[in-house]
C-alpha cells in the first residue's frame, strides 16, 4: 500500500535493496519512505536490521553498529536511513 510520501531515487534504490535482501512479499514501491521500518509499519525485527546493515556496508561503505545509540533514529524510516547513508557514504 503506497503512502502519500514520494520516495527520492536513492530512497527507491534503498527500498529495492531492502526488499531483495530480506525477500519481502512487498514491492519497493509499496514502502512509504516515512513508514517505520522496525516493528509497526514494515514490521522488521533486529535480525532484519543486522542483514540490512551488512548489505548497506557492502553496497555503500557505510558502517552501522549494533551499539550505536542513534540506531532508533537512523532506522526510524526508509527516509531517515537513506539520509544517514547519504551523509556518511564513502566517496
Amino acid at each position: 500500500m503506497p503512502g502519500s510520501a514520494v520516495p527520492t531515487s536513492t530512497e527507491a534504490e534503498l527500498a529495492q535493496l531492502i526488499v531483495e535482501t530480506l525477500n519481502l512479499d512487498q514491492t519497493a514501491g509499496e514502502i512509504d519512505p516515512e513508514m517505520p521500518l522496525y516493528g509497526e509499519g514494515l514490521g522488521l525485527d533486529s535480525i532484519d536490521m543486522l542483514e540490512i546493515s551488512l548489505v548497506i556496508s557492502q553496497r555503500f561503505g557505510v558502517k552501522l553498529r549494533a551499539d550505536d545509540e542513534d540506531n532508533a533514529k537512523i532506522f526510524r524510516s526508509l527516509r531517515s536511513l537513506n539520509a544517514y547513508i547519504q551523509a556518511h557514504r564513502e566517496p
